[in-house]
């Protein structure tokens, strides 16, 4: 089970940080990445991190401005988001249980969260 929170309203240039908590089971061994939904738009990758933060990926769309991190002690990943632009609004999603692939296929990924909702106003 992977439990998101963090989000909220935000002006543009602003920032937010994202968490996602996670059981041992489901984080252990397990690469993690944030999507994004807007209103009638598919989902989409914005951050991806491997097991031990080794390899981290982003979306060039939030590339220098979002950080991805995880905490393997405290079985959460965070999402720093920074000089957010009124773009940025969606609900944000973590997602595990990668299975090969695609970092930022939706269908790549096992488990997912409820999501929370960022908004830039």
């Amino acid at each position: 089970q992977l439990v998101e929170s963090g989000g909220g309203l935000v002006q543009p240039g602003g920032s937010l940080r994202l968490s996602c908590a996670a059981s041992a089971y489901t984080f252990r061994g397990n690469h993690v990445a944030w999507f994004r939904q807007a209103p009638g738009k598919v989902r989409e990758g914005v951050a991806y991190i491997s097991t031990q933060g080794g390899t981290i990926t982003y979306a060039d769309s939030v590339k220098g401005r979002f950080i991805i991190s995880r905490d393997n002690a405290e079985n959460t990943v965070y999402l720093q988001l920074n000089s957010l632009k009124l773009e940025d609004t969606a609900i944000y999603y973590c997602a595990a249980g990668f299975d090969g692939g695609s970092v930022f296929r939706a269908a790549n990924y096992g488990y997912w969260g409820q999501g929370t909702q960022v908004t830039v106003s």
